[in-house]
């Protein structure tokens, strides 16, 4: 699931122009912490701090690149669901920009040949599942099946990004780049968040690098407290950055859903083994009869044969694999904003 890549420009050699070497680095240092100042990146990267900033403005204007303050539903004690709402065509996509205006969807995208919606849907618990899921989710003459899978455990996502597998920064690199790790508490309660907290998470959703004087205005804080909170949500793992990106940038052209049934006793280390792999964006542990679920990407189809025929045929205990192409993104992980020619690309 995610956004369409951007129509890519042409370097003069037939091949699609895209980031560069300082780019992709600069990408990459994001990924690993969103709010770090340019000027650490700068030192770390080898360039200026105006370099970086002006890299960092381009693309964050153009939509090739963003940071993004994100909220973790398991941290919130919520469930997430994995959606498929199967449409009539000339209907699929109104029911998908339907289900991306509610608050409580992301990675909203039509799949296969334009009838299938996949979507993820957050509930505040699992007593709020039924409500959400028999009451909330379109139910017209348009919409000929609904079926949800509720994520159980996830292998690889979240501050995990695909830019973390591009190779692009060396070990030293990352070591110096990388704040330090979430410490939540196991036997904590499910943190909950005020109305100040929300209104920080929808600044933060809309730009993670949005300045504390800004953060400080929406949620009624001082600047100081504001930096406070953000360094309580992330220790408790209930905050963390991504960054979203034009997937074309990376090489990415295709992107698929992969669908799998693996054995019980296999699942645990064979989403392991899936996590692990280069083209993996995200992937996680779903009830259902296809209990394994990823999100792939690939520089072409025939990139995407080779990659199942090998990778994934090499798999320990799959039993049947359904693929499905992303045709169009509707939504990501932030709220919905209106389409541009250069809107990113997304991973999941």
């Amino acid at each position: 699931m995610g956004r369409p890549a951007a129509t890519p420009t042409s370097n003069g050699a037939g091949a699609p122009a895209g980031f560069d070497d300082l780019d992709r680095r600069l990408a990459h240092a994001l990924q690993l912490d969103g709010r770090a100042p340019f000027s650490r990146i700068a030192a770390v990267l080898g360039v200026s701090d105006q370099t970086v900033a002006r890299r960092y403005t381009r693309h964050r204007t153009t939509g090739a690149l963003k940071v993004l303050g994100l909220a973790d539903a398991r941290a919130l004690g919520e469930i997430e669901w994995l959606v498929r709402v199967q449409c009539a065509p000339e209907a699929a996509a109104g029911v998908a920009e339907a289900m991306a205006r509610r608050s409580d969807t992301s990675w909203v995208s039509l799949m296969s040949g334009g009838t299938e919606i996949a979507a993820v849907c957050r509930a505040a618990s699992s007593e709020h599942s039924d409500a959400l899921l028999l009451q909330r989710l379109p139910r017209t003459p348009s919409v000929v099946g609904i079926t949800a899978h509720c994520l159980l455990h996830e292998f690889y996502g979240g501050p995990q990004g695909l830019i973390s597998k591009s190779g692009a920064l060396t070990d030293e690199q990352i070591a110096r780049l990388s704040p330090p790790p979430p410490d939540p508490d196991p036997a904590a309660a499910p943190v909950a968040l005020g109305d100040a907290d929300r209104r920080l998470f929808d600044a933060l959703a809309r730009d993670g690098r949005t300045p504390l004087a800004e953060l400080a205005a929406v949620t009624g804080w001082s600047p100081t407290t504001v930096r406070r909170r953000l360094a309580e949500l992330r220790t408790a793992g209930v905050l963390y950055y991504d960054v979203d990106y034009d997937l074309r940038q990376f090489g990415h052209g295709v992107m698929v859903a992969l669908w799998l049934s693996v054995a019980p006793a296999e699942l645990a280390a064979t989403g392991e083994a899936l996590a692990a792999h280069p083209e993996v964006a995200f992937a996680c542990a779903t009830t259902g009869p296809n209990n394994l679920f990823a999100s792939v990407l690939c520089r072409d189809v025939g990139a995407l044969y080779t990659y199942l025929t090998t990778r994934v045929a090499a798999l320990p205990g799959v039993r049947t694999m359904e693929s499905a192409p992303r045709i169009r993104h509707i939504k990501g992980a932030g709220p919905l904003v209106a389409a541009s020619p250069a809107a990113p690309g997304r991973r999941r």
